[in-house]
């Protein structure tokens, strides 16, 4: 257990860029509803559901993070700032995620399924992003802040907006790169055919010029002709 301990307040110290020391960490208030829901999750799966949402609802009341107890958080979960998250009951959460204030991981159905997102490793939910249904969000992906995702997201993927698309910050300055070229370059002059016949007659119109002017002898001067008259 104090394994586990250690390992969130170093993942804590290593995700936020604000914390100085373990010390510090020590007072998050996204460590402290992590920890408590470890707790309420290990009431929950032993039947004590009673007692696993009052230290839920507790825990909420303390920190204003709200993770239902029958949620299922992995390793080095780490919430920061953590006001406004919502995590329900079928939520499924991998390891190494990072979310800010405002996550809600929240369900669509009214039976009692599997109704909350499921989330991969590795993965960054930004602030008052929000996750709605049995949708999965694939490893190492990252959902932008205040997006509205409600389709499954590949994995690597970035999404933005809502409803949330997919996004390829490459591949789209690559296409503005290129559009910008293609408008900058002047267009090469290309030969129609009509041009390309009018030159081919002209051409073969001189040739037969020089033709008929090598083939037709010259007059003779008007003094010859007359002495051979003569």
């Amino acid at each position: 257990m104090f394994d586990r301990l250690r390992e969130d307040v170093r993942t804590a110290r290593e995700t936020d860029p604000a914390a100085k020391s373990s010390a510090e960490v020590l007072l998050y208030a996204g460590l402290h509803a992590v920890w408590a829901y470890r707790l309420a999750h290990w009431l929950w799966t032993r039947d004590s559901h009673f007692a696993a949402r009052l230290v839920s609802q507790f825990t909420r009341f303390l920190t204003g993070v709200e993770i239902h107890p029958g949620a299922d958080l992995g390793r080095r979960v780490f919430v920061d700032h953590g006001m406004g998250v919502v995590i329900g009951e079928t939520a499924e959460v991998g390891d190494d995620v990072a979310m800010y204030h405002g996550v809600t991981l929240g369900g669509d159905d009214p039976r009692p399924v599997k109704r909350h997102p499921t989330v991969g490793d590795r993965v960054t939910l930004g602030a008052n992003a929000t996750l709605v249904g049995d949708i999965t969000i694939g490893d190492d992906a990252s959902v932008g802040a205040g997006a509205v995702v409600v389709d499954d997201v590949p994995p690597g993927a970035t999404v933005v907006g809502n409803p949330a698309e997919v996004v390829d910050g490459d591949e789209t300055e690559a296409a503005e790169t290129a559009d910008s070229v293609d408008e900058g370059r002047e267009p090469e002059p290309v030969a129609t055919d009509v041009d390309a016949s009018a030159t081919a007659d002209d051409a073969d119109g001189d040739a037969n010029d020089d033709d008929e002017a090598a083939a037709t002898p010259p007059e003779p001067p008007a003094c010859c002709g007359a002495a051979g008259a003569s």
